[in-house]
């Protein structure tokens, strides 16, 4: 039974499992654990009795040498134990022992019980946590086993702790003997996995947490399951079991990351008088579960979460998906991509601010009944600027001329049916031309466009404008009149794994655009290369050279930085803005998304280490594209030398 309804979300964090002790009859364990009464929906159990060695197998003659596992296949329908069954391999499992037999004991043994829950169909396995800093043999037996995996996920068990100095709400709970930074054991055995997409985590959730930047690295990292120990629950004022305010915060923040809530352990308070006693049973005789109470208060707060916003559904089915920049000036584009720009109301609302002021400003007041601005729209696409700017005209008391100019000749046949409906005809003139090659009749008091990229100048923004300039007037407006786009360092194991997935140099030269979800934000943001219209200086060039130095906190630990975010910020005119960058970003807008520039080779960064990064902005005959690259802590290749794998046409 799901924690609840929430409206727009449809992820898997909707349910929570529970973790179980070993039980021969699976049909009595998920029966106990999923009924009406227990209410979860899936159990994370052993496959296989923790008393099996298989040395004491060989050793032993009067055993069947079949493997106690718990249960047939055919005691659950196929459905249910893909459904309803995480399996979870023997905790005793220590493949970096010292003691041999015991090693190979927990090979033979990782690989028998992998094996037999494949051999179910289950989702997913948990791996047990790696004991101790050097997990190599381990790592390699996993990474051996996934080279093989069909669908199976494997879940590898980490507790949530970074027991230094900056640990709060309370004692710490070790599991690890010694291990300062969990994150680092994780990272490890990522690594000698290959950072491989079938392999995820599961964080234990323990009653002391990491600092918030601690807690932040895990949000672009694989994690799959929180699993939540009954001992991290405190005691309210009722009696009943509650969470921390910051443990409130984790699991919210694990709800919007889709990450399913498993729960642990055993009962550790007991109910008041007057209501139900862990495991006594309901109203109508039924026994209740003796973490019933653990279940309904992750229910509580994941049903108290506000409903999805409209926006944040319409971006759903876009979230960590990878596309390809638009090519506007190579590539025309469709109907289907104008309706969803066209309906961006808050970017038309900025752009009409910009052009109210911008010609309060050119025509004063006693001469707005005498004076006509020319106003020229250069890429009108459809016309949402044209209309803008005659609202424009009309809220303010301006008279206006409008060319409309558009060199896609699909949306020019909108454009002319747009003016004949609207009853245009005596003020826009429509110019079915590129505007680099346009021979305009007059110059224009005001030039409007809309050729910003995810990147700001990424769509050829400065080269259509700087092509344009020539028919504006010497003191005439630009809208926008200055963008600045901004980078920072993420961790984004997703799309890394995307990226990987096409085996070649290409893709990870390639910058996508993506809306951002499952990311880790490593530093604040830093502006890199600004363009300003009307560019009159002497020096026309637009290439640019930008270097960058991120330095991230040193409570956040260590981190893995899968490649760099970009967003702008544009100024349309005086303090009218409009952009992506996260601190400043323009409240309820969707015609941007961030643009991702991976790295070929992620690059680990120490606490309070400095990432120093290099990006270009080349310019050639035909194309414009950007080169970058990683010199410290470690250097990086040069990504997409001479435009080789990815450009934008000129």
């Amino acid at each position: 039974m799901v924690l609840g309804e929430r409206l727009g979300d449809k992820s898997d964090s909707r349910f929570c499992g529970v973790e179980t002790e070993f039980q021969e009859d699976m049909p009595q364990l998920l029966s106990f654990n999923l009924s009406s009464s227990a209410a979860f929906d899936f159990v994370v159990a052993p496959v296989m009795d923790p008393t099996y060695r298989p040395s004491l197998m060989v050793n032993d003659r009067n055993r069947s040498g079949v493997l106690p596992v718990a249960g047939s296949d055919l005691v659950l329908s196929p459905a249910q134990w893909s459904s309803h069954v995480v399996g979870k391999l023997s905790s005793w499992i220590d493949l970096d022992s010292e003691d041999k037999i015991l090693r190979l004991d927990s090979e033979i043994t990782l690989k028998q019980e992998i094996a037999w829950a494949s051999h179910l169909s289950l989702q997913a396995c948990l791996l047990p946590t790696p004991r101790g800093a050097s997990c190599a043999n381990y790592a390699r037996c996993v990474n051996q086993i996934l080279q093989g995996l069909n669908n199976m996920q494997l879940w590898l068990r980490i507790p949530l702790e970074k027991t230094d100095d900056d640990a709060m709400d309370g004692t710490h709970d070790d599991l690890n003997g010694g291990q300062t930074d969990s994150w680092e054991l994780w990272n490890s055995f990522r690594l000698l996995c290959e950072h491989h997409s079938q392999l995820f985590i599961a964080l234990d959730v323990l009653s002391s947490l990491p600092s918030a930047n601690s807690l932040g690295r895990w949000f672009g990292e694989p994690v799959r399951a929180a699993i939540i120990h009954t001992n991290s629950f405190l005691t309210n004022a009722r009696g009943h079991p509650c969470l921390s305010k910051r443990h409130q915060k984790l699991l919210t923040a694990f709800f919007n990351h889709s990450i399913q809530m498993v729960l642990s352990g055993k009962p550790v308070h007991s109910l008041p008088k007057g209501s139900l006693e862990l495991g006594s049973n309901d109203a109508d005789g039924i026994q209740r579960h003796p973490l019933r109470s653990y279940l309904d208060y992750v229910g509580y707060l994941y049903q108290r979460m506000d409903p999805l916003p409209e926006q944040e559904r319409f971006e759903l089915g876009y979230r960590d998906f990878l596309q390809s920049p638009l090519q506007p000036l190579m590539d025309n584009l469709e109907a289907q991509t104008y309706e969803t720009f066209e309906k961006d109301t808050m970017k038309y609302i900025q752009y009409q601010r910009a052009v109210c002021k911008a010609l309060l400003d050119r025509v004063p007041d006693e001469k707005a009944s005498i004076v006509t601005t020319v106003l020229m729209v250069v890429g009108a696409g459809r016309g949402p600027l044209v209309r803008v700017s005659l609202q424009a005209a009309e809220e303010t008391g301006r008279k206006l001329k409008v060319y409309a100019v558009e060199k896609n000749p699909n949306a020019v046949v909108t454009l002319h049916s747009l003016v004949k409906l609207e009853g245009w005809e005596n003020i826009v003139t429509i110019v079915s031309c590129d505007m680099r090659q346009w021979d305009a009749p007059e110059k224009a008091d005001i030039l409007v466009s809309e050729l910003l990229g995810s990147f700001g100048d990424n769509e050829l923004s400065p080269e259509c404008l700087d092509g344009a300039q020539r028919f504006l007037k010497q003191d005439g407006i630009s809208i926008p009149s200055s963008y600045t786009s901004f980078i920072q360092p993420v961790t984004t194991s997703k799309l890394y794994n995307d990226v990987k997935l096409h085996k070649d140099l290409v893709h990870f030269e390639t910058a996508y655009v993506v809306k951002l979800h499952n990311v880790a934000r490593l530093a604040p943001c830093k502006p890199v290369f600004t363009f300003t219209h009307p560019n009159y200086s002497t020096e026309k060039s637009n290439q640019r050279y930008k270097k960058l130095q991120f330095e991230t906190l040193s409570d956040t630990g260590s981190a893995m930085v899968h490649g760099f975010a970009g967003y702008f910020d544009a100024t349309l005119y005086k303090d009218v803005h409009l952009g992506i960058e996260p601190s400043t970003a323009t409240p309820n807008m969707f015609s941007w998304f961030a643009i991702f520039f991976p790295l070929r080779t992620p690059v680990c960064i120490q606490p309070g280490s400095t990432l120093e990064v290099h990006f270009w902005r080349c310019c050639g005959a035909t194309k414009v594209w950007y080169e970058w690259c990683v010199t410290s802590p470690t250097p990086s290749p040069i990504h997409n030398s001479n435009g080789r794998s990815y450009w934008v046409g000129l």
